[in-house]
């Protein structure tokens, strides 16, 4: 059945879950796009780094192509329900208006009389930029007037941000009850599909690297990657913990998690019986302090100085990583290898991304650390997927949902009922 907003399929590539922009047709209508255009500025408010921008053009284009009105909104930062100028989305619109090649419009604010004026006004193919949503402390209070003077723009609204649908925001899931249809966009189908691929129906062997700073934020993934993964590696500080869970002194120095050692003790051991292959390092580079000027050595994890710290991993660690990944079909990564904003405690993070690189498996990576060493080492058009979702991928990872998900679930429900009334 075809209704008033153009709904040609309830069919969604993945699953019979929700629906994806190109099931809409979108003319005449007035869209509007949640996206995440939360890049980074300098001092000047420049823009650093604009791939979150560029993520989102083909959903814009779509919009346009079809004949649109196109509403965009993102958060920028924590201003903590205040505005600061300094975290205006001014310089995405900019930014936007250099890509498509036509003006942008930018609005005052995200609600209020002004806002409804400009929407009002705008005719098919106008783009107009919100302002920064969380200068109003309702968006992450998920406060639903504030979603409802929201979603009051839009005929349409189309969630294509991935990287905070794991946010139980107003402009994410309570937006989903006040617009008539409610769609995923191209980049959080990509996402969606890559994810599919690599953790629900993968070409095996499936290798899962993780690395990063803290276990206690991504023990509940290791523990879950255990019942996909055929292989797991693990790297950064966070294999510390796992290294004193087989009584190896780390150097007093080290970031350790003691309340989590014997945790990791039991993760190897279920890793084991379930003949998942669990690699940690066997040597690394080890620093006097955290300093770009610190006295720096290669010992084996046996042999890390007392009052030393563990900083990246070794070599040996490096080499032993690649052989395991040889045989890979499939390697989601997620975190860094060592404290790679220090040059001298980069060399495991990057010698990874060679590794992976270089492998003929799928490869997926996730997590804004991991993306930013891709980047450096020029190899992420070597990689088949970049995730744009640090939290989102790793709450993915986890096993767990994602609100902005589960709210374009219940939304097709109740549009599905609602057509079957009829």
């Amino acid at each position: 059945m075809v209704d008033g907003f153009g709904l040609i399929s309830v069919v969604a590539p993945l699953e019979e879950r929700f629906l994806y922009l190109n099931e809409a047709t979108v003319k005449d209508k007035t869209v509007l796009i949640r996206a995440d255009l939360n890049v980074p500025y300098d001092e000047h408010q420049n823009i650093t780094d604009d791939n979150r921008i560029r993520a989102v053009l083909p959903t814009i284009n779509y919009c346009l192509d079809g004949g649109a009105k196109v509403v965009l909104c993102s958060h920028m930062g924590r201003p903590k329900g205040e505005p600061v100028p300094e975290l205006s989305l001014g310089p995405v619109a900019r930014r936007l208006a250099r890509l498509l090649n036509k003006d942008v419009a930018m609005a005052p604010d995200c609600v209020g009389p002004e806002v409804k004026r400009l929407v009002e006004a705008m005719k098919p193919g106008d783009i107009l930029l919100l302002e920064n949503l969380r200068f109003h402390p309702e968006e992450q209070m998920n406060d639903d007037d504030f979603a409802h003077e929201l979603g009051s723009l839009a005929d349409i609204y189309v969630n294509d941000a991935f990287a905070v649908a794991h946010r139980g925001h107003a402009s994410v899931v309570a937006i989903t009850e006040h617009v008539p249809l409610c769609v995923a966009g191209f980049l959080m189908k990509n996402e969606l599909l890559y994810f599919h691929r690599a953790m629900e129906d993968p070409a095996r062997p499936l290798v899962a690297i993780v690395g990063g700073a803290k276990v206690s934020s991504k023990i509940s993934a290791i523990e879950n990657l255990l019942d996909t993964a055929d292989k797991l590696i693990i790297g950064g500080a966070m294999a510390n913990t796992f290294l004193k869970a087989i009584y190896y002194n780390i150097g007093s120095q080290s970031l350790v998690e003691e309340e989590l050692v014997e945790r990791a003790r039991s993760i190897m051991r279920k890793a084991r019986r379930r003949g998942v292959k669990f690699y940690i390092p066997v040597d690394c580079v080890v620093a006097d302090r955290f300093d770009r000027k610190a006295e720096t050595k290669i010992t084996t994890v046996q042999e890390v100085p007392e009052n030393w710290m563990i900083t990246d991993i070794g070599p040996a660690t490096c080499s032993l990583y690649a052989e395991a990944l040889t045989n890979a079909k499939t390697i989601i990564w997620n975190g860094p290898m060592g404290a790679f904003e220090i040059d001298a405690f980069s060399r495991g993070t990057y010698q990874m991304v060679q590794t992976v690189a270089n492998t003929y498996a799928l490869t997926i990576v996730g997590g804004g650390d991991t993306d930013v060493a891709l980047h450096r080492a020029g190899e992420s058009s070597r990689i088949s997927y970049i995730s744009t979702g640090g939290g989102a991928f790793l709450k993915l990872m986890e096993g767990g949902q994602l609100p902005g998900i589960v709210a374009l679930e219940e939304h097709a429900r109740a549009h599905h009922e609602r057509e079957d009334d009829v």
